[in-house]
C-alpha cells in the first residue's frame, strides 16, 4: 500500500501497464494529472489540437502496435471531442483507452456537484455508454488502480475496443492509500477464447469435403495476430482469401491465393469467386453490409462456418451451419491441426485452376499517360515506392476505396481505415499515432482534400511534436464520393459538394512549418514521395485530379454481389 494522490495513481497505473504516450489536450478538470506528468519522462505525452485527433491518433497508434492507445481530455467540451474517435475505434473494435476530467463528484469548498451543470460539465458516462465497450467514473481516489488495470483488460480481451475513465477533479486531487495488483477479476467478464471441440471437428468435417472453399478472413484475424494460421490453412486448403475493409492486410495480397477486398468496392474476381463458393469460412468478421450487398444474394448455395470471438456477431446478419464462438488463432490452429489428419497438403486443385483463371480475367488494367494523375495508377506507383513493412492509413471516401482496391498490403497493420463509421478526417492523426507506435518505418495517409481538410490542423502537432509523416492529398476540389453517387444516380446534379480551390494544400503545409509540394506527372509524384518519406519534417503532397474520376468497380446501394458493375455505362 502506498499513500499518493488520485492523479499520481493514475499516471503509476499507466506506467504499470506499459503506456509510452498519451494523445491528449489538456484543460482545467485534467490538471492534478497533467502536472503528475510534467516530472513523469517515461510517458510522452503529445498535445493535440483538437480532441478527435487524439482519439484517432490513440487508434492510429492501437492499430499498428497491436498494443491500447491512450487519449485525454478535459471535462465537457473536451470530453465530447472525444465522442467521434471513441465511437470509431468502437466499430472496428480498436483498443483504446480514454481519460476524461469531470468536474468534482461532490462539494469541496462550495464547488458545484456533479449533475449541477457546472461549468464544462457533460454527462460523458452517459454520451459514451452506446459506443464503448466500458465505462467508468471513480467516486474516491483509492479505486484508480483497480479500474486503470480493468480498463485495459476489458479494451484489449475479447473483442477489442474502447473504454473510457472519467476522473472527478475532487478524485484525481484525494491522498488515498493505493493498492495495486496484477490480478483482474470482473464479475460477468469473461471472454470465451476456445473453440468448442465438438464444432472444430463439424467444420473440419465440411472443409474436407469441400470442392470449392473461399475464406473471408476480416479484421479478427489482425486482432489475434492469426496471420501466420490463416496463411497456413489456406495453402493447406487451396483456398483463395478474401478480406473485407477492415482484414486487408492479414493475408498477403500478393499471394496466389489472395482475392483481394470483397464489397461494395471490393476486386471483381472477389465478388464472382465467392459466389460459386460451396463452403465459406468466415474468421472475425461481422458480415457488414458494404462486404455482403443485399443479404439474401450473400452466398446462397454455400454452406457457411463462423468464428468469432464476439456471440452477438454470429447470426446477426448472415444464418451460419456452423458457428464457432472463439479467438480466431486457437481456431483456426484446431482447424488446422485435425484437418492435417483428414488432408495432404495439395499442390493444385480444380478450384485452384478455376481461381487463377478468374483472377486472369478480371484482373483491372491501369492505363494512362506521364501526365495522366489517374489515382489507380498513383497508389500502384506508391505501392512500388514504399517498403513492404510501411505504414498505410486512409482518409474516408473515394481515396479510401482507391486505396483499397489498387493498394497491395503483404503484411497486417500497414493498412489502416476507418470501416463501421466511415470517419471522414480520420487517417492523417491515425498516421501521427502509427508513426508514435512505429517511429522507424514510413507512414503515409492517402487523402482526400475534403477529409483532409477536416484535421488539417494537427499538422502543427506532427511538426511541434516532430512526428513526421507524408500526406497524399488527391485532389479534385468536391466531395468525391458523393459527387461520384450525385453524377451516376442523381443526374449529375451537384448539390453541396463543391470544395473549390481554398486553401492551397502547400502554402498550409508550409504555414504550419511542414514540406508543401504539389505535382504535375507521375515522375514528380514519384520524386515527391521518395523525399517525403525520408524527411524529418511532416510533407503534404497535392494532387490535384479530375472531378469526374469514379471508383469503379461498384456495387450500387440496395444490390446484391451479383449486380457489381465496372463502369458507368453498365449502369
Amino acid at each position: 500500500m502506498t499513500k499518493m494522490s488520485g492523479a499520481q495513481a493514475v499516471v503509476e497505473a499507466l506506467k504499470r501497464q506499459k503506456v509510452e504516450a498519451i494523445f491528449g489536450i489538456i484543460g482545467g478538470a485534467v490538471l492534478p494529472i497533467y502536472d503528475v506528468l510534467y516530472e513523469t519522462p517515461e510517458i510522452r505525452h503529445i498535445l493535440a489540437r483538437h480532441e478527435q485527433c487524439a482519439a484517432h491518433a490513440a487508434d492510429g497508434y492501437a492499430r499498428a502496435s497491436g498494443r491500447p492507445g491512450v487519449c485525454m481530455a478535459t471535462s465537457g467540451p473536451g470530453a465530447t471531442n472525444l465522442v467521434t474517435g471513441i465511437a470509431n475505434a468502437y466499430m472496428d473494435s480498436s483498443p483504446i483507452i480514454a481519460l476524461t476530467g469531470q468536474v468534482n463528484a461532490f462539494a469541496v469548498n462550495s464547488s458545484y456537484l456533479i449533475g449541477k451543470d457546472a461549468f464544462q460539465e457533460a454527462d460523458i458516462i452517459g454520451i459514451t455508454t452506446p459506443v464503448t465497450k466500458y465505462n467508468y467514473q471513480p467516486k474516491k481516489a483509492s479505486e484508480i488502480p483497480k479500474i486503470v488495470k480493468q480498463a485495459f483488460y476489458i479494451a484489449t480481451t475479447g473483442r477489442p475496443g474502447p473504454v473510457l475513465i472519467d476522473l472527478p477533479k475532487n478524485v484525481q486531487s484525494e491522498t488515498a492509500e493505493m493498492k495495486f495488483t496484477d490480478n483482474v477479476e470482473i464479475r460477468g467478464y469473461k471472454p470465451k477464447t476456445d473453440p468448442h471441440l465438438g464444432q472444430v471437428k463439424k467444420a473440419v468435417e465440411l472443409l474436407f469435403k469441400a470442392e470449392r472453399p473461399v475464406i473471408l478472413a476480416g479484421g479478427g484475424i489482425i486482432a489475434s495476430n492469426a496471420s501466420p494460421e490463416l496463411l497456413a490453412l489456406a495453402e493447406l486448403l487451396m483456398s483463395p482469401v478474401t478480406t473485407p475493409l477492415m482484414g486487408k492486410g492479414c493475408f498477403p495480397e500478393n499471394h496466389p491465393l489472395s482475392l483481394g477486398n470483397l464489397g461494395m468496392h471490393g476486386t471483381r474476381a472477389a465478388t464472382k469467386l465467392i459466389l460459386e463458393a460451396d463452403v465459406l469460412l468466415a474468421v472475425g468478421t461481422r458480415f457488414s453490409d458494404r462486404t455482403t450487398g443485399k443479404l439474401d444474394e450473400f452466398c446462397p448455395d454455400a454452406k457457411i462456418i463462423h468464428i468469432d470471438i464476439d456471440t452477438a456477431e454470429i447470426g446477426k446478419n448472415v444464418d451460419v451451419d456452423i458457428p464457432i464462438v472463439a479467438d480466431a488463432k486457437k481456431a483456426l490452429k484446431e482447424i488446422y491441426k485435425y484437418l492435417t489428419k483428414k488432408l495432404q497438403k495439395k499442390e493444385s486443385s480444380q478450384w485452384f485452376k478455376r481461381v487463377q483463371e478468374v483472377k486472369d480475367q478480371l484482373k483491372d488494367e491501369v492505363s494512362g499517360g506521364e501526365k495522366d494523375l489517374k489515382p489507380p495508377r498513383l497508389i500502384k506507383e506508391l505501392r512500388k515506392i514504399l517498403p513492404n513493412n510501411a505504414i498505410v492509413t486512409t482518409e474516408v471516401g473515394q481515396n479510401q476505396m482507391w486505396a483499397a482496391l489498387h493498394f497491395t498490403a503483404y503484411e497486417p497493420r500497414t493498412f489502416i481505415s476507418s470501416g463501421g463509421l466511415g470517419t471522414m478526417g480520420f487517417g492523417f492523426p491515425a498516421s501521427i499515432g502509427a508513426k508514435v507506435a512505429c517511429p522507424d518505418r514510413p507512414v503515409v495517409d492517402i487523402a482526400g482534400d475534403g477529409s483532409f481538410r477536416m484535421t488539417e490542423q494537427d499538422l502543427a502537432c506532427s511538426v511541434q511534436e516532430k512526428i513526421p509523416v507524408t500526406v497524399i492529398v488527391l485532389n479534385n476540389s468536391v466531395l468525391g464520393m458523393v459527387a461520384q453517387w450525385q453524377r451516376l444516380f442523381y443526374g449529375r446534379r451537384y448539390s453541396a459538394v463543391n470544395l473549390g480551390s481554398v486553401p492551397d494544400f502547400v502554402k498550409l503545409a508550409e504555414a504550419y512549418g511542414a514540406k508543401g509540394t504539389r505535382v504535375g506527372s507521375l515522375k514528380e509524384f514519384s520524386n515527391a514521395v521518395r523525399k517525403a518519406i525520408k524527411s524529418e519534417v511532416t510533407t503534404v503532397i497535392d494532387v490535384p485530379i479530375s472531378p469526374e474520376e469514379n471508383v469503379f468497380p461498384m456495387i450500387p446501394a440496395g444490390a446484391g454481389l451479383k449486380g457489381m458493375v465496372k463502369s458507368e455505362e453498365e449502369l
